[in-house]
């Protein structure tokens, strides 16, 4: 299948002929949907915190901060240029007749132009394009070129994280300022706040100056000392894409063509983060300060419940590994059922003591995450179900639709019934008992990736996508679910985003 050309070039990416051909595999056969049994509500499946609860674990956390590493983990790849989809198809068409601007049945375009100078990038844009007013009638090709193309502000091409986001009065905060922001809220240890974003190589350098340029501000204004760093997304994560006859795709010169592969690549990047206390937050998903109490808040909370489910279960584990009495056995199956909500599988009750000991280790030596779920308000994203594997043992994931096969009526029922879903809001425990990393690549479901249709050069294509960060990847870790409140959740996906309440 591969030329001795082929084969320089994988070695040069790193990666083995081995998973290579694994991966073409994958495409031959396709990827096996998740056995779903029930959707995670918070009648079964998701915790929810009174007033008191929310406080003490809040205090919890608060307390035992000093004696934490704490970082805060931001996926950070992601391009600007889907935000603008809209814009840039208004560009492509538009034959500068004014109905787009004068005619509300177009309604996302109409409201853009029609509050324009409510986005924090409105005077930038407007200095840029003097004597005329950007939004009015005769103006709009030229306000939109104005702020997407290379001529202009660029922001069609630039990082989701760079773009000008909230307005402070004359000042304004990209995404990557507000991350700063909350870090200092609730990821502060002792004065200092770790932030890492994982940034695409060709806008590395741009982030870099970006924060070169505002921490310090930040610095003077939360009091607060930021140890910012950055990461790519490794080569060696890059899947091979391949004809639709599953034969590999090349590109004109005749070599591979590999892609990357997808957010589920980050694990490798989260697994070098040497830390206690991990916090997991998409680039996009920020507020301007008025805004932020509930998240800091609830941050906080989901952190401290955290803390206690790790000693808990630490505590667990050397019990048992003192002496697999029956008390030791009985107490490490009850918080398994009870508290994170595992059954164990059907081979389970023939074992003698000692393999009993040693099924539960395994099962609870594992990285711990607890995931924040957001009530269903119609926003895309996965959900919490419980998923029931082969062996019979059953386990809370984060499954994306992709995995759920929805020609299946029993299946298509239980999401129908599903209530919450997947804001990506997490806190990870990643240490051992005896503080050594897990090596987060054993935990990974390989099982679990996604094939999907894109196209290269006018030719039609598919493309593998690496086992979900919070999907597959995070498959085998011990998980709790715990509704946090919408307010929480205010990605901006799309342009005209920015213009909800909770961003101005």
């Amino acid at each position: 299948m591969f030329t001795s050309k082929d084969l320089a070039q994988i070695q040069e990416k790193g990666i083995s002929q081995s998973l290579v051909e694994a991966q073409i595999e994958n495409f031959k056969n396709g990827f096996a949907t998740a056995n779903i049994i029930a959707a995670a509500t918070t009648k079964k499946g998701i915790t929810t915190f009174g007033k008191a609860t929310l406080k003490g674990y809040a205090d919890l956390y608060d307390k035992a901060i000093s004696q934490e590493k704490v970082v805060k983990f931001v996926p950070a790849s992601g391009a600007a240029s889907r935000m603008f989809k809209m814009l840039f198809t208004f560009m492509e068409k538009y034959d500068g007749n004014d109905v787009f601007f004068a005619d509300k049945s177009f309604g996302s375009l109409y409201n853009f132009f029609e509050q324009i100078n409510a986005f924090a990038f409105y005077d930038e844009l407007a200095a840029l394009l003097p004597n005329f007013e950007p939004g009015h009638p005769e103006n709009l090709l030229k306000t939109v070129e104005g702020l997407l193309l290379e001529t202009g502000m660029n922001y069609g091409q630039q990082p989701k994280g760079l773009l000008k986001f909230h307005k402070y009065g004359k000042d304004t905060r990209t995404p990557a300022e507000e991350h700063l922001a909350e870090a200092a809220l609730y990821a502060n240890t002792q004065g200092v706040a770790n932030v890492h974003f994982t940034v695409s190589p060709e806008h590395k350098e741009q982030f870099e100056q970006h924060i070169n340029a505002v921490f310090p501000k930040y610095e003077e204004l939360f009091k607060t000392i930021f140890k910012v760093s950055f990461s790519e997304q490794k080569p060696e994560t890059d899947t091979i894409a391949v004809n639709l006859d599953n034969t590999p795709f090349r590109n004109t010169d005749g070599s591979l063509l590999f892609r990357p592969g997808g957010h589920g690549a980050l694990i490798e990047n989260l697994r070098e983060i040497d830390a206690d206390i991990i916090f997991v937050k998409n680039i996009d998903n920020v507020v301007p300060d008025k805004h932020k109490v509930d998240t800091v808040l609830y941050k906080k909370a989901c952190a401290g419940l955290l803390i206690e489910t790790r000693e808990n279960i630490f505590k667990l584990i050397k019990n048992l590994k003192a002496e697999p009495t029956d008390t030791a056995i009985n107490e490490a199956i009850d918080y398994l059922k009870n508290k994170l909500l595992i059954q164990t599988d059907a081979a389970f009750e023939s074992k003698n003591n000692e393999e009993k000991a040693n099924y539960l280790i395994a099962k609870l030596d594992r990285p711990l995450r607890v995931c924040g779920m957001v009530k269903n308000e119609g926003e895309p994203g996965g959900g919490p179900f419980f998923v029931q594997k082969e062996s019979g043992s059953v386990s809370l994931q984060i499954i994306e639709g992709a995995q759920i096969d929805m020609d299946n009526p029993e299946k298509a029922k239980i999401v129908e019934n599903a209530t919450h879903f997947n804001p990506v809001d997490l806190i990870c425990s990643v240490k051992q008992p005896n503080g050594k990393r897990y090596d987060l690549r054993n935990y990974v479901d390989a099982k679990t990736g996604f094939i999907s249709e894109k196209s290269k050069d006018g030719k039609q294509l598919k493309a593998q996508e690496l086992p979900g960060l919070w999907n597959g990847a995070m498959a085998n870790w011990n998980t709790i679910f715990v509704e946090v409140p919408i307010s929480t959740f205010n990605p901006v996906k799309i342009v005209n985003d920015l213009l909800r309440p909770m961003h101005q």
